[in-house]
C-alpha cells in the first residue's frame, strides 16, 4: 500500500486510537447496519462506505494487524513481524478478508445473521490465539475472550398488546415462538413504550451460538375513558353549567374504583384538577396522579323551567364577559 492509499481505520469506524475491541466491534455493527447495500441498492458512496468500514474492521479487530497497523501507519501491510514462534516453527496465517462483490446476501434469512457471520469470518484463528508466555503456556481467560467473538448471540424484538387491566395489576401471557411456548410474567406498571426483557429467548445462531434475548415492545389498547400524560393518567369529565357556578362533588373512576370528588365553585371548561396518588404504578411501586379535566356541558335541549331560569340568570346578570371587545381593533 503506497502513502496516497493508506486510510485512517480510526476514522473510518468513527472512534479513537485507545478503543476497546467491544466498542470497534459495537461501531462496526452500527455502521454496517446503516451502509449495507441491501439497504441502500443503488447507492454507490453507501456501498463504497461499507467497504471501507469493512476494511478497517478487518484490521482494527485482529489484535496482530491492529498493532502492526498502529506501529508502522502506511507502511503497516508490508511489515512482516516474525513469522516465527520462539521455537523457530512457522506460523500459518489465514486471511480473514471477505469478498463483498461476491457474496450472495439471499442465503441469509435476516440482516441480523449476515453481520454475526461476518463478525464471526473476521474473527480469524491468528486474532483469537492468545500469546505464549516464556514456558509455552496460553491464558484460559484469553483464550475464552477471543474465541467469543465469533459466537455473537441474536436478540429479537416483538410487540404484546395489553388491556390497561392487565397493565396495572400485572398478569401472565403465553406466547408462541416457533416450535416454543413460553409463559411471560407481565409485572404491574407496564405501559406503552416499555420493554419487557426475556433472557435466553432470542433466535438461534446457525453458527453456534447461544439464543440471544427477546424483547417485547409494549402497547395498550385504547380505553375509553383513561390516558397518558407522561407518567401520569388523564381523564375528561363532563359538569353541569349550575355545578361549574355553584361547585359540587361528584364520584370520579379511578384504577382502585370511584372517588369522591370536590368540584370548586366557579370553575372552568378545560381547568385540571389533580387525585394525587391515584394515577398509575410504576413498576417500583409508586403511583402517580390522576388529572381530571373538567368539561363544562351545555345542555343541546332544556325544558320549559329551565329555559324561563336561564332567562332569569340572564336578566338579572349583572356582569357583560365580553364587553371590552369593544375597545378592540388594530
Amino acid at each position: 500500500m503506497s502513502s496516497d492509499e493508506f486510510k485512517d481505520y480510526y476514522a473510518v469506524l468513527g472512534i479513537s486510537k485507545i478503543a476497546p475491541a467491544s466498542e470497534i466491534k459495537k461501531k462496526f455493527r452500527q455502521l454496517a447496519l446503516k451502509y449495507h447495500p441491501d439497504r441502500n441498492q443503488g447507492n454507490k458512496a453507501a456501498e463504497t462506505k461499507f467497504k471501507e468500514i469493512s476494511e478497517a474492521y478487518d484490521v482494527l479487530s485482529d489484535e496482530e494487524k491492529r498493532a502492526k497497523y498502529d506501529r508502522f501507519g502506511q507502511y503497516w501491510s508490508q511489515t512482516d513481524i516474525d513469522n516465527t514462534t520462539s521455537k523457530g516453527k512457522s506460523a500459518t496465517k489465514t486471511s480473514s478478508k471477505v469478498d463483498f462483490n461476491s457474496t450472495d446476501f439471499s442465503q441469509y434469512g435476516n440482516f441480523d445473521e449476515f453481520i454475526n457471520e461476518l463478525l464471526g469470518r473476521f474473527s480469524t484463528p491468528d486474532s483469537s490465539r492468545t500469546a505464549y508466555n516464556s514456558e509455552n503456556q496460553t491464558s484460559a481467560s484469553e483464550s475464552s475472550s477471543h474465541s467469543s467473538k465469533s459466537s455473537v448471540p441474536i436478540d429479537t424484538e416483538n410487540s404484546i398488546t395489553l388491556t390497561y387491566a392487565e397493565a396495572f395489576n400485572g398478569t401472565s401471557k403465553q406466547l408462541n415462538l416457533d416450535s416454543e411456548t413460553v409463559e411471560v410474567r407481565i409485572p404491574a406498571g407496564v405501559k406503552t413504550g416499555s420493554r419487557i426483557r426475556l433472557g435466553g429467548k432470542g433466535k438461534s445462531s446457525t453458527y453456534g451460538a447461544p439464543r440471544g434475548d427477546l424483547y417485547l415492545n409494549v402497547t395498550l389498547s385504547p380505553h375509553s375513558f383513561f390516558g397518558f400524560e407522561g407518567d401520569n393518567l388523564v381523564c375528561e369529565v363532563p359538569i353541569a353549567p349550575d355545578e361549574a357556578v355553584l361547585g359540587s362533588l361528584i364520584n370520579i373512576p379511578t384504577p382502585d374504583g370511584l372517588v369522591r370528588m370536590k368540584i370548586p365553585a366557579g370553575i372552568n371548561s378545560g381547568q385540571v384538577l389533580r387525585l394525587r396518588n391515584k394515577g398509575w404504578s410504576s413498576t417500583t411501586g409508586n403511583r402517580s396522579d390522576q388529572l381530571v379535566r373538567i368539561v363544562v356541558e351545555i345542555p343541546e335541549e332544556l325544558s320549559v323551567q329551565e329555559k324561563a331560569c336561564y332567562e332569569k340568570i340572564r336578566d338579572l346578570r349583572e356582569r357583560n364577559p365580553h364587553q371590552y371587545l369593544e375597545g378592540i381593533s388594530l
